[in-house]
């Protein structure tokens, strides 16, 4: 039995997730940035529904809406969304990212995703896993594809990857006109190789803000910059 997860302001339930909660969408959620005040949040592929309610938390947004297309991790983010302190502004679609583009005349403010990625070389015998895992289940073309249609002109999108992926993936933002914005590439320690990338982006050219954001100095030494980033949400920091 997987325990929930409590957050200072939130709990989050994860026994039906084949994702649980993870250092990643932490880090997304905290890092995004709301200085444009959005009003309209989409969260895809929430599983959990974590990024949805960190977002809730920080941000005055109205709405705010989460697709997730497994069935267990669509109830399971439901349930997350009903008990949680901002059920009003919460809610989850059970679909797919291109039923709901195409379904879904709206744009939004801002955008949000941790996608599934492992796209080389890593499969288990536990397809559910896997299936929130891979990138089979959301290609990057097609989640920018999606993006582009959902985002308004003004809105900006939000995302974290492996750092492996990230020329590529920002080489196909720029085909579909997407443009990163901020740059934050994150190392374990001190020692260890960049593991991942946060970027945001949005339709206009900007000078790029570029940082590096290292999580611990040793086991469970965290450094001041990721406790002055997670510290709303966790109840150790």
């Amino acid at each position: 039995m997987d325990k929930p997860f409590q957050f200072k302001q939130f709990t989050i339930n994860q026994d039906q997730c084949a994702m649980k909660i993870g250092t990643d969408a932490v880090l997304l959620g905290a890092w995004t940035s709301i200085e444009n005040h959005p009003f309209s949040i989409l969260d895809i592929g929430s599983g959990t529904g974590i990024l949805s309610l960190m977002l809730a938390q920080r941000s005055d947004a109205q709405i705010i809406e989460a697709i997730e297309i497994d069935d267990n991790a669509f109830e399971q983010c439901v349930e997350n969304f009903e008990q949680s302190p901002w059920n009003d502004r919460l809610f989850c679609y059970h679909a797919s990212l291109e039923e709901f583009a195409d379904e879904i005349d709206d744009t939004y403010d801002l955008i949000v995703c941790n996608p599934p990625f492992y796209s080389e070389t890593y499969k288990t015998e536990n397809h559910q896993r896997d299936l929130a895992r891979f990138q089979d289940a959301m290609p990057f073309a097609h989640l920018l594809n999606s993006v582009v249609v959902l985002l308004s002109k003004n809105g900006i999108f939000s995302v974290i990857i492996p750092f492996s992926e990230e020329t590529q993936f920002i080489t196909l933002a720029s085909n579909v006109k997407l443009f990163p914005k901020r740059i934050t590439h994150v190392k374990g320690s001190t020692s260890s190789n960049i593991k991942r990338s946060l970027i945001e982006f949005s339709f206009s050219k900007t000078p790029l803000e570029t940082s590096e954001l290292i999580i611990e100095t040793s086991r469970h030494q965290y450094t001041n910059d990721y406790i002055e980033l997670t510290k709303d949400f966790y109840l150790k920091m």
